[in-house]
């Protein structure tokens, strides 16, 4: 059994092991994921949501800003304004030029307001005239009364059931540059809504467009991010408030900020000069980085489990060398059998319970006749190989419950356990005529050898020593007898 020192020497290297261990592969495993963070970062910033933006933007251009080069178009049509300025006869004719217009544009609808008759005109005919009180009439008269060629909004169209529609107003100017009324088109919302989910579906982002005094213009059918709909302010949301206390308006470039949970965003605006609104293109981190923080969680699995497996390696050795020392410690490494500490140990136990049971005990005290002769004559390792050979024939002679060792030199003790006197000397003997008719061989030389064997009971009050000492002086008189025999000192038994 390992010392109380071992088992705690054995235990603190365990310890350290599996310290440096787990701090080597979490340094590795943290540095690595750590160094993939800000990479991950810095390409969402500077690379990732830009391009998603100039993607975004493209397909904007295709789908929102072709509208602008239509109205564009419209106004610059000499046969609108030739129509206009001849004094607007035959109405027929622009409805039929709007009704083209929207079918082969693809438009949701067309239209064109005169500024002398103030009479709006729509492809399915004529829709109303304009009225300046009127709420649904401001966009007009804000258009007029604008240096800009053109604006955009979002109102109800009453053309087409009051569907909600994106705007493209453009101003009319005659050949003297002199405004004459207002053409455009219009687009479906829920067609644009629809585009703005097929993006945030493709890009996995968040997108939303607001004006530039930051009123949300259009986002998703399920809302903006953070909540907003249409028609509301960032300001209205706090989770930009950390934002906008450093960008009040809109401002095209990549911005982080924190929303009011503590999520990290990565934002990133762009204008779209021709319907003067901004593209805010948002990507929360930590939706950025759970593949990277998965990968993190499965290499300090993979960790956790190489430390394991080379612990449970480690322990294996090390236990392997503890029974590989505690074998050297205990067996007689020439014959494997054991040697005089293990003997002491087993013989001590032996004789406690043979003294408490009031059982036999007998020990024998064997050594081979001549063996330094035969040292002399073939060579020592003839004669470890003869102790080898001899070592066998004992364990085949004796009982598992036998105890055997190698005394030193070429003696040999063996203790039987549960065997009267008659008995012994049986086994003895038996031991005996086998050494002496067993061919020994060395180097395919035959050798021959015999033993002497001295024998002695267990009586009352004996000590280990006392009984091995009686056990010698029964082999030192079949030594002095003639050798190849078995003596014993043992009342009532006593046999040369």
């Amino acid at each position: 059994m390992p010392s109380p020192s071992a088992l705690f020497s054995h235990r603190s290297l365990f310890l350290t092991l599996l310290l440096l261990l787990g701090c080597g592969f979490l340094a590795t495993s943290l540095l690595s994921y750590y160094a993939s963070r800000g990479a991950i970062r810095d390409g969402i910033i500077n690379t990732e949501l830009p391009l998603t933006s100039d993607t975004v933007y493209s397909e904007i251009q295709k789908d929102l800003v072709r509208p602008v080069q239509i109205s564009a178009m419209m106004a610059q049509d000499t046969f609108m304004r030739d129509w206009v300025l001849a004094g607007e006869h035959n109405p027929e004719r622009m409805t039929r030029y709007l009704n083209e217009v929207m079918a082969s544009q693809g438009t949701w609808t067309s239209f064109f307001v005169s500024d002398r008759t103030l009479t709006y005109y729509q492809a399915k005919g004529v829709l109303k005239q304009v009225k300046p009180d009127a709420w649904r009439d401001a966009w007009y008269f804000r258009l007029r009364a604008s240096p800009e060629p053109y604006q955009t909004n979002v109102d109800l169209d009453m053309a087409n059931h009051d569907s909600l529609t994106v705007f493209i107003n453009h101003r009319v100017l005659d050949y003297q540059q002199r405004f004459i009324g207002a053409v455009g088109v219009g687009l479906s919302v829920a067609s644009v809504v629809k585009l703005i989910d097929d993006y945030e579906r493709r890009f996995q982002r968040s997108i939303l467009f607001t004006d530039a005094q930051g009123k949300v213009v259009l986002t998703g059918s399920e809302g903006s991010l953070h909540g907003l709909r249409a028609g509301q302010q960032l300001a209205d949301s706090a989770e930009w408030q950390e934002l906008l206390a450093r960008m009040p308006t809109p401002t095209a470039g990549s911005h982080e900020y924190t929303d009011s949970d503590g999520h990290s965003h990565f934002l990133n605006v762009r204008q779209l000069p021709e319907l003067d609104w901004y593209l805010l293109v948002d990507k929360r981190e930590s939706d950025a980085l759970d593949r990277i923080r998965q990968s993190l969680y499965l290499n300090l699995a993979i960790c956790a489990m190489i430390t394991l497996v080379v612990l449970s390696l480690l322990n294996a050795m090390v236990k392997r060398h503890q029974d590989n020392t505690a074998a050297l410690a205990t067996l007689d490494s020439l014959t494997g059998l054991p040697n005089r500490r293990s003997f002491d140990l087993l013989a001590a136990q032996a004789l406690t319970e043979a003294q408490r049971d009031n059982a036999p005990l007998v020990a024998l005290l064997i050594d081979l006749d001549h063996f330094k002769v035969l040292n002399d004559t073939h060579g020592h390792l003839a004669g470890d190989e003869v102790l080898r050979q001899f070592a066998n024939v004992l364990q085949s002679s004796l009982r598992q419950s036998d105890i055997l060792c190698r005394w030193g030199g070429e003696e040999f003790i063996v203790l039987l356990r549960e065997a009267e006197g008659r008995q012994a000397i049986e086994v003895a003997e038996k031991i005996r005529r086998r050494t002496e008719q067993l061919i020994f061989s060395y180097a395919d030389k035959p050798l021959r050898l015999t033993v002497s064997i001295g024998l002695s009971g267990l009586q009352p009050d004996d000590t280990l020593h006392s009984l091995l000492t009686r056990a010698d002086h029964a082999l030192y008189r079949a030594k002095q007898g003639g050798r190849n025999r078995v003596c014993s000192e043992t009342p009532g038994t006593l046999h040369d």
